[in-house]
């Protein structure tokens, strides 16, 4: 894997060209040397890296937990308690958001329930939202 173009690099990580420009940008990926055609070359090492921000994006971290999960990783005799906080942080966040599409479903849910089929104009799913006053009657 070394001296793949990014296009290589996007198709071997799935992961779009335009989102490693990105990572690129805001410092998550580093700046890769060019070749004379001025085409980007990356190794291994970045290629690993890409690896680990997507794994960690897909679990739900943030960029800036990715960047300090990243800082971290550089520094391997570090104590991990900070990486474990980052993590749990990450582990109530995504608590949070179940908790809250748990609450969306039951309510959605509900709304559907009270569907009794028939005329638009009785339909208790478009009542439940609530008709803006603006709608003709």
């Amino acid at each position: 894997m070394i001296g793949m173009k990014i296009g290589e690099l996007a198709r071997s990580t799935r992961t779009a060209v335009e989102t490693i420009r990105y990572y690129e940008k805001i410092g998550l990926m580093p700046q890769v040397a060019r070749t004379e055609g001025n085409y980007r070359s990356y190794g291994s090492n970045e290629a690993e890296r890409l690896g680990f921000i997507r794994r960690a994006r897909d679990l739900g971290f943030g960029i800036d937990q990715v960047r300090a999960l990243l800082s971290l990783a550089d520094e391997r005799d570090r104590d991990c308690g900070e990486v474990d906080f980052i993590a749990k942080s990450n582990l109530l966040e995504v608590e949070r958001k179940i908790a809250a599409l748990q609450n969306l479903q039951q309510e959605l849910s509900a709304v559907v329930r009270q569907c009794r089929a028939g005329k638009v104009a009785d339909c208790r799913i478009l009542k439940a939202l609530g008709r803006p006053a603006d709608w003709a009657d």
